[in-house]
């Protein structure tokens, strides 16, 4: 686990999870993906109980997890991408109208939203924060139990 957070003995065992993941830098994000299941594991979430919902790029992640809001039954729902900056203003749309979204659903809504997308500036940057030594994908699935185990009490 990463430095700087610090997570009490979380108990996941009784918790729905829905993941939405992009498949665009799917190199990224599927290295983010296992190891946010791992930090599901470790807190006692069974297989059975995640969701993985992938979708083709970010920008549709706040459409798939407004639909899990809607028609499943999930106690907390995980969003997974990358977005590196390119030579187009394309980063600074798709960044700024996910975040605006995500945010959004997670105001409006009695379910929390883990927001776990990379905006990096460039692709080793993304690399890095989702490589074995330093995976943002392990914090935010522990920080979504954490959030579920909150609303719950």
């Amino acid at each position: 686990m990463s430095k700087g957070i610090v997570f009490d003995k979380l108990d996941g065992s009784s918790f729905r999870i829905g993941i939405v993941v992009s498949r665009w830098n799917n190199h990224i994000t599927d290295a983010l993906l296992g190891r946010c299941k791992e930090a599901l594991f470790e807190t006692g979430v069974e297989e059975k109980n995640i969701s993985v919902y992938q979708v083709p790029g970010a920008f549709e992640i706040p459409f798939v997890v407004s639909k899990l809001i809607r028609e499943k039954n999930i106690d907390v729902i995980i969003c997974l991408g990358s977005l590196i900056k390119g030579e187009t203003m394309h980063f600074e749309y798709i960044a700024d109208s996910v975040t605006k979204a995500i945010m959004r659903l997670n105001i409006d809504n009695d379910i929390p939203i883990i927001y776990g997308v990379l905006t990096c500036l460039t692709e080793q940057q993304a690399i890095d924060r989702s490589s074995e030594s330093k995976n943002s994908g392990y914090e935010w699935g522990k920080a979504a139990i954490e959030m579920a185990k909150m609303l719950k009490h």
